[in-house]
């Protein structure tokens, strides 16, 4: 488990040593707590975040492979966070 300033994590996966806590805790927000799984990537040397549902038609954890590939610079450094605290029920402030 990791802490960070947003709660605790679970690393599933740290490719190229990806993870950064300092550049994760300005980057997180709190939406992302509706997501079960949490992707970063970094592009141009700029962390990257998005949230991936255990299951549907968009932005399933099936698909965090084919967003890997699709969306990522090739053999970029990525990480994937299993997000424990996650709610799906979570309302989106404006």
């Amino acid at each position: 488990m990791l802490e960070t300033q947003h709660g605790e994590f679970e690393l599933i996966k740290n490719y190229r040593d990806a993870f950064i806590l300092d550049d994760f805790n300005k980057r997180y927000l709190d939406i992302f707590d509706i997501y079960p799984y949490i992707v970063g990537d970094y592009s141009a040397n700029i962390l990257r975040l998005k949230g991936f549902t255990k299951n549907g038609k968009t932005s399933s954890v099936k698909q965090i492979p084919d967003y890997l590939l699709e969306s990522c610079a090739m053999n970029c450094p990525y990480f994937i966070l299993k997000n424990p605290k996650y709610n799906p029920n979570k309302k989106r402030e404006l």
